[in-house]
């Protein structure tokens, strides 16, 4: 006995969120392991790219946009401490001490 019946494939493909996802998985490996520069900003941009051309990633798309976007304003917010705090280290150094003995 042999069946003809054409029935839909419930095999069907999952719809592409690799941008998506990546994305996501870079935001939240840059937070976990201190990926400080390369990851977030990578992350970031894949992030946005995946809003445009993954429709059925966008729950990803955009916790890796937080992800990545807190990531680099937790490095932007470090560096500037460091460099005031250089800054103020250089401007109470004694100076009229340090030139005297030249």
């Amino acid at each position: 006995m042999t069946s003809t019946s054409t029935s839909p494939n419930p095999y069907q493909a999952a719809p592409a969120r690799t941008l998506s996802v990546t994305s996501f998985a870079l935001g939240l490996a840059s937070i976990v392991f201190s990926w400080t520069f390369l990851a977030p900003i990578a992350g970031l941009v894949l992030g946005v790219l995946a809003l445009s051309r993954e429709p059925q990633g966008r729950t990803f798309a955009i916790w890796g946009i937080v992800l990545n976007a807190v990531m680099l304003a937790g490095i932007l917010i470090g560096l500037l401490i460091a460099v005031v705090g250089v800054g103020f280290g250089l401007a109470f150094l004694p100076w009229h001490v340090v030139g005297a003995h030249l």
